[in-house]
């Protein structure tokens, strides 16, 4: 996983590199100070989706067909090859039946809390990073709001002083200040917008594959007790 996470970062970096060239440097300097953080958190923000893209990819198993050879087994009482079908197979849904199957000749209490013990441990795997996703969603706006008003801040300040100094005050020069200063309210909205989609996109899977989870946990839970 850590290759595939520096992968990532390469990719990612020499993206940034592409439209840094593209957009032209000055275009990032003009944004000034704060920008810097906002490309920070695009690129945290495109490494933790694509990171839980592939996380969620890998855990996606054919669960009808998983469940269909794990019946048959203990049907059998080959527990064993059970054990064996999940510990081949892999993904969160595998280790939590496992830590069921492992209790067989336990009642049905110990069963299930054997297969919530396991899901404690995975869920928290499944939700990992989400909620950095979920901060950058939302600092993002803010970090170019926070730009633009300082731009605007330095922008008066500049026409006061000409003012003060009886030098007349351009019009040109009060809308290039602006659109400048509305560079990170613009580069905010850019990253934040993707990473908000990013992560309710994320989240509804996750909960998705939890609300599968317990319900084949369950379905286990009724093939065991049924063996005694």
């Amino acid at each position: 996983m850590q290759n595939i996470l520096f992968q990532i970062m390469g990719v990612i970096t020499s993206c940034l590199i592409a439209v840094g060239l593209y957009f032209k440097v000055d275009v990032i300097h003009k944004g000034g100070p704060v920008i810097i953080p906002i490309i920070l958190c695009s690129i945290f923000a495109l490494a933790i989706s694509l990171e839980r893209l592939i996380n969620l990819y890998r855990s996606k198993i054919d669960t009808a067909k998983f469940m269909d050879e794990i019946t048959i087994a203990l049907k059998r009482n080959r527990i064993s090859d059970a054990l064996e079908i999940c510990e081949q197979t892999q993904g969160p849904i595998a280790r939590i039946l496992k830590a069921g199957i492992a209790r067989y000749d336990r009642s049905r209490q110990e069963i299930r809390e054997a297969i919530e013990d396991a899901g404690l441990h995975e869920v928290p795997k499944l939700e990992k990073n989400l909620s950095a996703l979920a901060t950058i969603a939302h600092v993002s706006p803010l970090l170019g709001l926070l730009g633009t008003v300082t731009g605007m801040v330095h922008t008066f300040q500049i026409i006061q002083q000409k003012a003060q100094a009886m030098y007349p005050v351009d019009p040109s020069v009060l809308a290039k200040g602006i659109w400048e200063a509305l560079i990170t309210t613009v580069a905010g909205l850019i990253v934040a917008i993707p990473s908000f989609v990013a992560y309710n996109y994320l989240v509804t899977k996750v909960q998705n594959l939890i609300v599968e989870m317990e319900i084949l946990a369950s379905d286990l839970v009724n093939i065991l007790t049924q063996r005694k």
